[in-house]
Order: structure tokens, then C-alpha cells, then sequence
């Protein structure tokens, strides 16, 4: 592992453990085993590794997707997958998701979301695009724009569960059953 990636593991489990507010320099690079000036060489402050932190969320995700959904299955279990995913994914990293949101939204590092995003969007535009070559989604979608829309509005329901919400079982399958509603009734899904 490169002294930059040390950094930032380090990073999320400082951040994880002490929150934005009371993480400092020091305790990063006492948790990465590396000197203070070190940091300093790959990132100007704490907040500015957030943007790191959030790539490796994105590849987080990605992986995720690349292992849970099934490309041998149709569009509609695959979209299925892919939800199930986005949930998982913010089950399991829900305290470092809002981190990520918390810090970035207070630095200037926020307008770097739309490119660290970029491989998540382009993931999501290509499986949407075959579904669209296929005639299983409707052919008048902009497939770009609506790669943005379904990822912001997976992101937002899982968030609303496991963030706000009571995060039962019942309330996590309820939500993702309306979800899915939503996306097949906006892709005019056609069951082949």
C-alpha cells in the first residue's frame, strides 16, 4: 500500500471513529504510521482528503455491483441487483457516507463530486443504454441523465432507511418494493 492509500484507510477510520469535527492531522497519520509531514505532501488539510475518501467509496460501490448483479439474468432482476447493492452498500458504510457528505459540503472540494462520481455514472449509463438496445427500457430516455437521476434516487432511499428512518426490515423492503415500482414505471420496463 502507497504512503497516499495509507493516508487515507487511515483517514476513513479516524473520521469513522472520532467524527469531522474532532479528527485532526495527528491522529491520521499516528493511525498510517507515518510522519506528519508526510500527510502534508499528498493532501493540504484534514477536509482534503475527503475527495479521496469518496473514490473509494465509488470503487467500493462498483465492486459491489461488478460482484452482485448477474449479467446472465434479465434487465429486471439485474435492476433488482443493483438496488439491492446501492442498500447494502449503505448499510454497511451509512456513518462513513455522511462523513464524505459533511466534509466535502465544507470545503471547496464539493464541485469534484460530479468526477469522482464519473465511473459510477458511466457504470450506470451503459446498463442502461443495453437495456435501451435491447427494447427493454422506454428508447426516448437520455440515458446519461437518467443514470444520475436512478443513482441520486437509490442513494436517497437507502440513506432515508438506514440514515433517518428506523431501519427496520419490513420498512428497508417496503421502501425498496416502491423503488423498484418507480423505476420500472420511469424505464416503461417492458417484461419480455
Amino acid at each position: 500500500m502507497s504512503k497516499e492509500e495509507k493516508i487515507i484507510h487511515a483517514a476513513i477510520e479516524v473520521f469513522r471513529e472520532k467524527g469531522i469535527e474532532k479528527a485532526k492531522v495527528s491522529d491520521i497519520v499516528k493511525t498510517a504510521g507515518i510522519a506528519q509531514g508526510t500527510f502534508y505532501l499528498y493532501f493540504p488539510s484534514r477536509l482534503s482528503v475527503m475527495p479521496a475518501i469518496a473514490k473509494v467509496m465509488v470503487e467500493k460501490i462498483i465492486t459491489a455491483i461488478e460482484e452482485g448483479v448477474s449479467t446472465q439474468k434479465p434487465f429486471e432482476q439485474q435492476l433488482e441487483e443493483v438496488v439491492d447493492v446501492g442498500f447494502s452498500i449503505t448499510k454497511e458504510y451509512g456513518d462513513l457516507v455522511a462523513l464524505i457528505y459533511a466534509g466535502i459540503a465544507q470545503t471547496e472540494h464539493l464541485k469534484e463530486w460530479e468526477n469522482i462520481y464519473a465511473p459510477y455514472y458511466a457504470w450506470m449509463n451503459n446498463f442502461l443504454l443495453q437495456a435501451q438496445q435491447q427494447g427493454t427500457i422506454r428508447a426516448s430516455i437520455d440515458t446519461s441523465r437518467s443514470s444520475k437521476l436512478i443513482i441520486g434516487l437509490i442513494e436517497s432511499a437507502a440513506e432515508q432507511v438506514y440514515l433517518f428512518d428506523d431501519c427496520k426490515d419490513e420498512t428497508m423492503k417496503l421502501v425498496k418494493l416502491e423503488l423498484l415500482d418507480l423505476l420500472h414505471h420511469a424505464l416503461g420496463l417492458r417484461h419480455l
